[in-house]
């Protein structure tokens, strides 16, 4: 008993510590954990922090942020500047809100006992305790506390902020050798930098740290060579050697810019595939644009690659993080049904996202869609024409054009076409659409006196600059001859040629109809035919109904009575009676066709300006 008396003299806090340091560096964490548990409950800060470290990092026990923290609270508590640091640093990372690491254990609590987060919000950064958690181990000269002390006064809340203490404390890690500090204070003084002197002390800061490995130093780097920015020389084999190495640290702007780099072989050669693997990886790692740019690739990219639905996949990952142009793209690709099904609604609500974060182009787009039927909620509407009329009044002449339309329909708002002849009047002569829907407003006496002469020369006016719509009205006054009595079918059909290859299905339906005969042009049945099933293709109900005409007698082409019964049905599920009554004439062969299909009633198309 003398001798185990004797022997456990030796067995001291120290040497029990020392033992559990080796245990875990041999491997043998729960053995470590148990001792390092024991000592911490005897009040070893030593321990405490060592226990604290076996939770956060889950060695020897299940991991815990919030023990880990408050473990290494105890330990800073009792002065130990490296729990100091480390606690200032998870301060800084995020703790669940509302944990507080001081919180006494119930009494009959155990040491594995874990703090309950059921009632807790998610993590959150809490600089305010991070900075005086830093500012204890900073001046106890704790490097890195230094430069994470840097970080909170430069990156910290705008309470916290002050560029002066973040360039004292970047200073003092630097000259104590952290790398952390060199890429604190190098940003800064790139940022302040005035002459090339200033500017080459920021490049040396940061190179020392690329050097020593830092990620973000590296892509700092990536970016001055890419720029050739801060006195350095663009040089795109530094630019894409420093992104790589970013980019292995896992650092996303810097994956998505390697991975431009490699699709376009800028400053490597051309690896499509690495290129796509990259921008992956940033944009599965929060990088907005490294997720439009996978949509472009797969949108408009090789062929191997051109795939729209994975495209729109990745554009709608970019615009949930408000990328804008992506949102606005995501919106084109539901409005043409590219990659995903044709929805209208769900393209009317990425316009709006993307107008929200402010493209103009997207209100408008937005508009027209309101303008052709689409649903959208009343205050969606009065915003949409609340930021067109602010970008109205700043002298926008597309948002007075827009603000003009939503005006005149009464989108947002009770319709006034006196105010939106007023916008419209303002846009005319930047905006080739505000022409003609300032022309059509005079020429049917909206909000203004009508005068059809005027109107159909401003009509005219864009009509002469491409606007698909305006051609189609003014080709259908030159064929009605309703200004002036004059009619002019051979340039009503090459406005309705223009207004067609632009898409429009009721150009191609008139095309058509003008082809077919009647009309001061040659007769043509089988280019009637072309252009009567461009138009069906593209829905156009009439259309359906004279292809169905053409294929049912074989004019302009063979004779094809499925198909003619197919069309013809098309077109009386658009509501069409003279298809329906067609259709029950040739299920009932004893009742008489309504009329000559060799002829067509031009009264659908003249019809004056359509609406």
């Amino acid at each position: 008993m003398a001798m185990a008396r004797r022997l456990a003299i030796f067995d001291t806090k120290a040497r029990r510590l020392a033992r559990a340091t080796r245990l875990l560096e041999e491997g043998k964490t729960p053995q470590a954990f148990s001792l390092f548990a024991k000592l911490a409950n005897a009040g070893v800060p030593e321990a405490a922090y060592r226990v604290g470290q076996c939770y956060l990092s889950g060695q020897g026990t299940p991991s815990s942020l919030e023990e880990g923290a408050r473990w290494t609270f105890v330990a800073a508590e009792a002065g130990l500047g490296e729990a100091s640091f480390t606690l200032a640093t998870l301060f800084a990372m995020g703790v669940p809100d509302g944990f507080d690491p001081a919180r006494t254990v119930p009494a009959g609590s155990g040491l594995y006992e874990r703090f309950d987060t059921d009632a807790m919000d998610a993590h959150k950064p809490d600089f305010a305790r991070a900075r005086i958690w830093a500012e204890k181990s900073a001046a106890a000269g704790h490097v890195e506390a230094q430069a994470l002390l840097g970080h909170i006064f430069n990156h910290g809340p705008d309470d916290l902020q002050d560029r002066q203490a973040a360039r004292h404390w970047y200073g003092e890690a630097v000259r104590g050798g952290s790398l952390q500090g060199a890429l604190g204070l190098g940003l800064i003084l790139l940022d302040e930098a005035e002459d090339d002197s200033q500017r080459a002390q920021a490049v040396e800061l940061l190179q020392r740290a690329a050097e020593g490995g830092i990620g973000l130093a590296n892509a700092a780097m990536g970016w001055i060579y890419e720029h050739g920015a801060s006195g350095q020389a663009r040089d795109a084999g530094k630019s894409a050697s420093h992104y790589l190495k970013a980019a292995e640290q896992n650092i996303p702007s810097a994956q998505a810019r390697y991975g431009l780099m490699l699709l376009k072989g800028v400053g490597v050669e051309v690896n499509v595939i690495q290129g796509e693997s990259w921008l992956r990886r940033a944009a599965y790692g929060g990088d907005a644009e490294a997720a439009a740019l996978l949509g472009d690739l797969y949108i408009r990219g090789e062929e191997l690659l051109r795939r729209p639905m994975e495209a729109a996949r990745w554009y709608q990952l970019a615009a949930e993080q408000h990328h804008t142009p992506a949102a606005r793209v995501l919106a084109v690709l539901y409005l043409t049904g590219t990659g995903v099904p044709r929805d209208e609604r769900k393209a009317a609500q990425w316009f709006n996202h993307a107008a929200m974060l402010g493209d103009h182009m997207a209100d408008a787009d937005l508009g027209n869609l309101v303008l052709a039927g689409v649903t959208r909620p009343e205050d969606e509407q009065r915003s949409l024409q609340q930021r067109l009329r602010q970008q109205a009044e700043g002298g926008n002449l597309l948002g007075a054009f827009n603000l003009g339309v939503c005006l005149a329909q009464g989108v947002g708002g009770t319709a006034d076409e006196t105010e939106a002849f007023y916008w419209l009047g303002l846009a005319r002569e930047g905006v080739v659409n505000a022409q003609y829907w300032y022309g059509r407003m005079l020429f049917e006496g909206r909000g203004v006196a009508q005068n059809r002469e005027d109107g159909f020369l401003w009509m005219d006016k864009a009509a002469r600059q491409g606007m698909p719509e305006a051609c189609v009205s003014v080709a259908q006054l030159l064929v009605t001859g309703q200004v002036g009595g004059s009619r002019d079918h051979a340039r009503a059909l090459e406005l309705y040629q223009k207004a067609a290859e632009a898409g429009l299905p009721e150009a191609y339906f008139s095309l058509g109809a003008m082809h077919g005969g009647g009309h001061d042009v040659p007769v043509d049945l089988e280019r009637a035919r072309e252009c009567f099933e461009e138009a069906a293709q593209r829905g156009h109900g009439l259309a359906q109904m004279m292809l169905g005409r053409y294929l049912l007698r074989g004019l302009g082409g063979p004779e094809n009575g499925e198909q003619a019964r197919y069309w013809l049905g098309q077109a009386a599920r658009q509501g069409i009676e003279q298809a329906q009554t067609l259709l029950d004439s040739l299920a009932d062969p004893s009742a008489e066709a309504s009329q000559d299909p060799a002829l067509m009633d031009m009264a659908a198309v003249e019809t004056g300006i359509s609406r």
